[in-house]
């Protein structure tokens, strides 16, 4: 039972096993997703729980449009927005003294020069809604319209957040000594 369809069918038919490697197959993945969302690994984990719980939910409503998997991490996208909206304690807005942008393109280049870990690692120390609103822009592709949306904040906000996100990364950056800003 080890392509998609298969398992597909299988959960949509309760079968244990359908479920069981479902989740082997995904869960790996989408922990690297829930990673970006979230302060700790225990906290991903549960997300990537909580995810699957409604997956298996609601699989018997995936009709076969566009990618499975981008299905399934939309559903961990959604839980972790969820979760933050739930349990926010931090502000939105944070004081930085600073006026720093980075290009995407410098930032694309910094993220080539780190491992997955350390990149968690940076994003994780980012407040939470300059996490949410980076993530969901630059690493899920959303418009500061639809992130507006989702987080319930205007397109102002959005790219306000996204701003000031750039700008502790730089110095979060700086930090951890990566050079690539200067080239």
């Amino acid at each position: 039972m080890n392509d998609e369809s298969s398992l597909l069918e299988g959960c949509k038919r309760n079968e244990q096993s359908a479920y069981e490697a479902l989740f082997r197959r995904y869960a790996g993945k989408m922990l690297a997703v829930a990673r970006r969302y979230s302060k700790t690994n225990f906290e991903a984990e549960d997300l990537v729980q909580e995810s699957f719980i409604k997956i298996f939910q609601k699989i018997h409503m995936f009709e076969n449009k566009g990618s499975f998997e981008g299905w399934i991490k939309r559903i961990v996208v959604n839980t972790a927005l969820n979760h933050f909206d739930k349990t926010k304690k931090e502000h939105y807005h944070v004081d930085i003294q600073t006026s720093v942008d980075i290009p995407d393109t410098q930032l694309e280049s910094i993220f080539e020069r780190l491992s997955n870990e350390e990149l968690l690692q940076i994003l994780q120390e980012l407040p939470e809604g300059y996490r949410m609103v980076f993530n969901l822009y630059v690493i899920e592709g959303y418009t500061h319209k639809e992130i507006g949306e989702m987080l319930d904040i205007s397109e102002g906000t959005s790219k306000s957040q996204l701003f000031k996100a750039k700008a502790m990364l730089h110095k979060l950056f700086e930090r951890y000594k990566v050079e690539a800003l200067n080239g």
